[in-house]
């Protein structure tokens, strides 16, 4: 059995609260996105898919922390450990590789717009889907299984709220050098592929705006991809501090505040990000009001 460090009601509450209310925000979001045909386009084909990338993902850590709290107990089996950190890996290295590939989909709408039906086919974003899926469960599949075989002989107190990989490994008693070593170069590698896709995507947007005479045509480009550069900056930059910055560097309080920004707060914030930034959306929401405005009111009058 694994323990884990006694933690604050007041954190535990916040995480509840906040755990409640991504799978509110990105419930909605698919809600909308497959019931109003205006949303039926590949950019929320590939949003509906983050959603829910998102509710599974916070949903790995927070319900264990609820029931640990409702029984008064802090601890995890071994097993539940190996299933966690198996699913957030997963979950996490898809979200990467989906975030970067979505980044062509923005390329595409910007410079490629006559194109786009084609270059942005629903073969094409099924791909994208299947190949992010691909990419993380890679990751899943190759490092958990070598994290939990290691043996585990110190305290058994897990300093953090879940089972991350790397507060896993200081259980370790044995010498992982040069697996510290391989995760690191693993990490690294599954942020900065999908990261690079985002550069080289985003370096041939600017160039098509900064060549476009509109100036009305330059602000509908940057609105268009303001969402997705805004969500792509929180999450990759916490998840590039916990994977690309030195273990040694690290300390256990930051590790837990930059873990909780991307594990956490990123998806609750990506549903508002793009519905409030985004006309489409907020139209698809006051549509669907609307429709059920009127059915109460009709189901009133039969009253």
């Amino acid at each position: 059995v694994s323990y884990w460090q006694s933690t604050p009601v007041s954190f535990i509450s916040f995480c509840i609260l906040l755990d409640v209310s991504t799978l509110i925000a990105n419930g909605v979001m698919i809600f909308l996105i497959y019931t109003d045909s205006r949303l039926h386009t590949p950019m929320y084909f590939l949003l509906s898919h983050l959603s829910f990338i998102d509710m599974m993902y916070i949903t790995t850590i927070v319900p264990k922390m609820l029931i640990d709290y409702i029984l008064g107990q802090r601890t995890i089996s071994f097993a539940g450990c190996t299933v966690q950190n198996f699913l957030y890996i997963i979950l996490l290295g898809t979200e990467f590789f989906l975030l970067g590939l979505m980044a062509y989909d923005r390329y595409v709408a910007v410079c490629n717009p006559l194109r786009y039906p084609i270059l942005m086919s629903r073969r094409v974003c099924w791909i994208i889907v299947t190949g992010s899926w691909f990419g993380g469960s890679l990751d899943g599949f190759i490092l958990t299984p070598i994290t939990m075989s290691f043996p585990f002989c110190n305290s058994h107190e897990i300093n953090h709220f879940f089972c991350e990989l790397p507060a896993v490994l200081k259980l370790a008693c044995a010498d992982i050098a040069l697996y510290d070593t391989i995760m690191y170069v693993c990490c690294v590698l599954m942020l900065l592929i999908p990261f690079s896709m985002v550069i080289v995507s985003y370096a041939q947007i600017l160039t098509t705006v900064y060549r476009m005479n509109s100036v009305e045509g330059k602000k509908k480009a940057l609105t268009t991809c303001s969402s997705h550069i805004t969500v792509v900056t929180l999450f990759y930059g916490a998840a590039m501090y916990m994977y690309m910055v030195p273990h040694s560097y690290h300390k256990p309080l930051e590790d837990i505040i930059f873990s909780m920004f991307y594990t956490i707060l990123t998806p609750m914030l990506n549903p508002l990000i793009y519905s409030l930034r985004n006309k489409d959306v907020t139209g698809a929401l006051r549509r669907t009001l609307n429709r059920f405005k009127s059915t109460q009111r009709v189901s009133g009058d039969d009253l």
